[in-house]
């Protein structure tokens, strides 16, 4: 997490409530962790081991915990295997009594999933890490987010769909007020806005929404405004051949592939790239011309003397000026 992350997050936790007591059985005791305040003493954190089904996802996590994987949570299994316990604790909410379930995740799904596989895999000693906190809706969803800002491992899209939710549910719709909260510009914000945005068509048209990024909803912007019903229809074709993919029935259509048959759809085909190479005499007076289409693209090295460029140019529009 960045420096400027971390000042975010501190501001989140400064002004909340103590951690809530501990039973009074105690089984789940495990540490307190002593921090400086500002005015110098030292404030107290309880951390527990917890059997991690005692835990639930909070219903507004920002990750989508039926999208992990042994194989994109690996890398964790394997470091707390090696570790042999959890070092970094998750951020939880107690339930109230009669919940079924004892905390809410707000911050830790990966290391809720990677315990949990390691319990039903062979290493039944492995518990879940825990702090508990008391944090309104508005102060778990940005503690979540500045947790997850820098973590490549959480797409875009699921960054984008909380935000949307996050808008109305807490800043009243006004975006302006939201990117004061996170500390991000409201331009940057409304990028990632448009992105939840994308008709369903679009989404659907992608291999999976982790691949989903807000660099692809830039890309498709403008051919939205342009072509809009056909190119929701491309992509209503393109979801159905993803759908029977997942059923395992076909080959998944790669990123690449969605985009290029996209703006075809948008612009037409790519017009064939024609190379000209016109030489004047020795490697550095060489002179390469591309032509696609109505347009012409001409290379030459920054040293090539003028003379020779000249005489390059010149031939060139002979031929087909």
């Amino acid at each position: 997490m960045s420096k400027r992350h971390d000042a975010i997050f501190d501001d989140v936790l400064k002004d909340l409530s103590e951690p809530a007591a501990l039973d009074k059985g105690g089984a789940r005791f495990l540490k307190r962790q002593n921090a400086l305040t500002d005015s110098g003493e030292r404030e107290e954190k309880v951390l527990r081991w917890v059997d991690p089904a005692s835990c639930v996802m909070w219903q507004r996590h920002n990750r989508a915990y039926d999208l992990l994987s042994e194989e994109n949570c690996r890398d964790l299994i394997d470091s707390l295997r090696a570790q042999g316990q959890q070092e970094f604790p998750a951020i939880v909410r107690r339930l109230p009594a009669g919940q079924g379930s004892e905390y809410e995740v707000i911050c830790g799904a990966r290391r809720h999933f990677a315990v949990s596989w390691l319990r039903a895999n062979n290493y039944p000693q492995f518990r879940y890490l825990i702090e508990v906190r008391d944090l309104t809706d508005e102060e778990a969803f940005r503690l979540a987010d500045i947790e997850n800002r820098d973590r490549a491992d959480l797409s875009d899209y699921e960054r984008a769909r909380d935000y949307l939710q996050a808008l109305e549910l807490y800043y009243g719709g006004k975006q302006k007020a939201m990117a004061t909260r996170l500390e991000v510009s409201e331009a940057w914000l409304s990028r990632y806005l448009y992105l939840a945005r994308l008709p369903r068509q679009i989404v659907d048209a992608w291999p999976q929404i982790t691949e989903l990024k807000e660099l692809h909803a830039r890309s498709l912007r403008p051919m939205l405004q342009d072509a809009g019903d056909k190119l929701l229809a491309e992509a209503a074709a393109i979801a159905d051949q993803q759908a029977a993919a997942r059923a395992g029935q076909a080959a998944f259509i790669a990123v690449p592939a969605v985009l290029a048959r996209l703006k075809a759809v948008a612009y037409g085909p790519k017009p064939a790239r024609e190379d000209e190479v016109i030489e004047t005499g020795g490697r550095q007076g060489r002179v390469t011309v591309a032509r696609r289409g109505s347009k012409v693209r001409i290379e030459f090295r920054q040293d090539i003397p003028q003379d020779q460029l000249r005489t390059a140019l010149e031939d060139y529009l002979r031929r087909h000026g």
